[in-house]
């Protein structure tokens, strides 16, 4: 449990939430876990299947509290609200900002230099971490691109502008990732980024960490009452969650990327975790899947200082914390919002 931004973070799957008076009670194997003022709270997530009382789903819903359900994988299931609750509102800014350039690159820009700024800082770990495996001349270079990049995507005014400067980012950064391979460089030999289909192993493993990245910023930003179809750097779609490809990108590297290395690197994810296809596509088999989606549980459970609350958050929880920080922005509570900046 974490109390973070007036949103309580069930995160126990076996607790049960009730209502005492005028208090939430979390409770597990019939012992009491913690008890939080509702006066004090917006928003409950809870990640678990037991759920909670039909009195404290009433009492949330009556002074406005937003109730989000969550899988204990972090799939959204369902969002109780409070007739005034605004999300309404939320939304239809949302909207208006999606439909004005100027408005969209503002919060486009953010995203963009939390992306950009986060993959230097991963080239960056590699160099401090493993000077004697890669090549550090390459590295460098491509960190010190990496760096201008950011400098010029946090000054830019154009969402065209801000998508070039994104695209040659990430050849920049894609342009070393060979060099974070450190164990059996042969098989995961990594040539360059291939999307629709993943042609080796490493792709196929981006391919899914992504995949999974995105569903749980999806999940996130419905949670905290946002529209994941509609973003401010990714246009929309029909069937595309542009929102939730928008709050991935500051995340990638420093989640879905280190997952991907730390199973390649430790062995965890081997050959025979692979099959290849008449068409060339090379996806992970079911055992694979099941090696990597534990490693990205338990990177989901362990902890780290949020940049910008300066509290401690599960990396599970950045998703939640950063769509809600968007929320508020759109609602006018902060001036801009704070991407999530990893070092």
């Amino acid at each position: 449990m974490r109390k973070l931004l007036n949103t309580l973070y069930v995160t126990t799957e076996e607790s049960y939430l009730s209502l005492d008076g005028e208090n939430i009670v979390v409770w597990k194997d019939g012992k009491r876990l913690g008890r939080f003022p509702l006066h004090v709270l917006n928003n409950v997530v809870y990640f678990g299947y037991k759920g909670a009382s039909p009195q404290l789903l009433g009492a949330c819903a009556k002074r406005n509290i937003g109730f989000s359900f969550f899988s204990g994988h972090g799939r959204f299931r369902a969002r109780i609200a409070g007739e005034s609750q605004g999300n309404v509102l939320l939304r239809k800014t949302q909207y208006r900002v999606s439909d004005d350039d100027e408005s969209a690159c503002g919060i486009a820009r953010n995203f963009i230099v939390g992306k950009i700024y986060n993959a230097r800082w991963v080239l960056e770990r590699l160099l401090r971490d493993h000077p004697l495996q890669v090549d550090v001349e390459a590295v460098s270079a491509a960190s010190s691109d990496l760096a201008n990049f950011t400098m010029a995507a946090s000054e830019s005014d154009n969402l065209d502008t801000l998508r070039g400067i994104e695209g040659s980012a990430a050849r920049s950064y894609f342009g070393v990732f060979d060099q974070m391979v450190l164990s059996n460089k042969e098989f995961f030999a990594f040539d360059g980024r291939s999307r629709r289909p993943p042609k080796d192993p490493v792709n196929a493993l981006l391919s899914f960490a992504y995949v999974m990245l995105i569903n749980d910023c999806a999940s996130a930003l419905e949670g905290a009452g946002l529209d994941s179809y509609v973003g401010f750097m990714h246009q929309d779609r029909p069937g595309r969650k542009s929102l939730a490809l928008d709050l991935v990108e500051e995340l990638r590297s420093v989640f879905a990327d280190r997952v991907v290395l730390n199973c390649i690197n430790n062995r965890k994810i081997q050959p025979k975790h692979f099959e290849e296809r008449e068409t060339g596509e090379c996806l992970l088999t079911e055992e694979g899947r099941k090696v990597f989606i534990d490693a990205w549980q338990s990177k989901k459970r362990e902890e780290l200082r949020h940049p910008y609350l300066k509290e401690k958050v599960q990396w599970g929880l950045l998703p939640h914390v950063q769509s809600l920080l968007l929320a508020r922005c759109l609602r006018g509570d902060i001036d801009e919002y704070p991407p999530f900046l990893w070092k």
